[in-house]
Parts: structure tokens; sequence; C-alpha cells
């Protein structure tokens, strides 16, 4: 992956937390099939942790399934864990980041996550926390973005950068594998590790809109690289021309996510 700037996605997201929930269509789609791949009734955690509560959606969706269970969420982003707190009061909250969980060994029968570990240099501090706070016997399970996400956005950017000669770098995010997941978890500890992908397609009216929707939740850029006047803004022109030629289609213009699904069990 590209170096990202933590500092950066905390602030963005914090930022955006108010609006959030306007843009974030994909985003309650994967909570939806997360919910339905892996939190059935049989399961009875007493204590749960959602690692990058976001503005607590999945969370009040766990309230529902598990009301006996004592709900616990982080996020990086302060705005985001103010928004948790708006809805549920009487959760315990906290802003911290998920490769420093504020929490003793052994805390959680269920840790959960979604739409939050693209957001990482590397997997394995994240998931090793997550194996920490774990009691044996405990689940871990999450969903975030893969490889193929937004494909047709990075690719127009690329072909663009190419096109002008600027010298600029290339500040397009790279998203994990399958295989780095899958090894990740692995190395993490977790015994039955298993990963799956599926994919959700948005469609909007141009590419302006696409853009427009990745903005809205606070999803910019975090490369640590910076643009450059002038000669960005001329990358962000003939990458908005290439992904209407070559993607717009009559039903409009598609924007993929790859979402990974993943699960292991700490022994």
């Amino acid at each position: 992956m590209t170096g990202l700037a933590r500092e950066k996605v905390r602030r963005s997201f914090s930022s955006h937390a108010a609006g959030y929930d306007d843009y974030a269509v994909v985003q309650k789609l994967v909570i939806e099939r997360f919910m339905e791949r892996f939190c059935d009734s049989a399961l009875k955690p007493a204590r749960v942790l959602d690692v990058g509560a976001g503005t607590g959606r999945l969370l009040a969706a766990l309230g529902d399934q598990y009301p006996q269970a004592l709900l616990h969420g982080v996020d990086l982003a302060l705005g985001m864990a103010k928004r948790v707190k708006e809805r549920n009061p009487g959760l315990v909250v906290a802003c911290s980041d998920a490769e420093q969980l504020p929490f003793r060994d052994g805390s959680f029968d269920l840790v959960v996550s979604t739409s939050t570990y693209q957001w990482l240099d590397n997997l394995d501090m994240a998931f090793a926390e997550a194996f920490r706070v774990l009691a044996p016997g405990g689940r871990f399970c999450f969903a975030f973005f893969g490889g193929n996400t937004l494909h047709e956005l990075r690719n127009s950017y690329k072909a663009a950068l190419a096109a002008s000669a600027s010298g600029l770098p290339d500040r397009s995010h790279e998203f994990f594998s399958m295989p780095d997941t899958l090894a990740a978890l692995r190395r993490a500890g977790f015994a039955a590790p298993a990963v799956e992908s599926d994919t959700e397609i948005e469609l909007h009216g141009d590419v302006k809109r696409v853009l427009a929707s990745i903005k809205g939740i606070g999803a910019g850029s975090a490369s640590r690289e910076k643009g450059r006047g002038l000669s960005g803004r001329k990358v962000i022109e003939g990458m908005v021309g290439y992904y209407e030629r070559e993607y717009c289609t009559a039903a409009g213009v598609p924007a993929t996510y790859e979402i990974f699904y993943g699960h292991g069990v700490k022994q």
C-alpha cells in the first residue's frame, strides 16, 4: 500500500461525520450483508466491540440482534465518536486507533469492523489488536474494501497522470488483496481464518457525482504526497475525461466496490 497520512484520514472523517450517512450508500449495504453473514441468533456474545464505528449504524444493528450484549465502539475520528454517542447515549465509545485499542486482553466475545481497515498501511497491527482483546473462543468478523475497489477512478487517474507528463507523484489509493488479508489473519493467530469477496456497483449521473459521493463521506486521497496547483488540476480534468470515455454506460457512470468479508476465531 502507499503511505497513508493517518492524521489526514482522522481529520477528514471527523469533519464529514454529520453528513456521512447521506453519502454512505455502499457502506450501508455492507452492514446489511455483514449482519446476514456473521451475526445470526446462534451467537450469544456478552461483550461486543466495533472497530471503526463510524456513525454507529453497525452498533445499532448489533444492539437489535443482541439486546443482552454490552456494546463498545472505537473510532479514530472524534467527530464520528461523538456522532455515535449522540445516537446511542448508553454506549461505551472511545476515540482511538485500530492499532492501539484501549482495552484489556480478553475483554470481548465478538470484535467486528466494517469499511475501516482499508485506511491502514498494513493489517498486522490491527488484526493483532483484535486478537488480543478477544477472549478465548471469541470471534473476529470484518468487512472492508479490497483490491478492485474504484478501479474505474484509479485507472482513469493513472492514465491521466501518465499522459500529463507532469512529474506529479501518484496519489492513488492502493487497496489490500485477498491473499494479503488472509495472511494477516493467520499471522495474528486466528484459527480457521476465511476471506471471501463480493462486489457492489454504484451508478451515478456523471463522473463529478462519483467524486462528490466519495468526498461526501470524507474518503478523499489520504496519500502523504501533495498535489501541485495547475498541473494537478489538469490531471483531474484528464481523469474525468478518461473516465467518461472508458466507463460511461447507458445506465450511468459505474463506481465499483470490492468488499472482503472475513472472519477468524481465537482458540
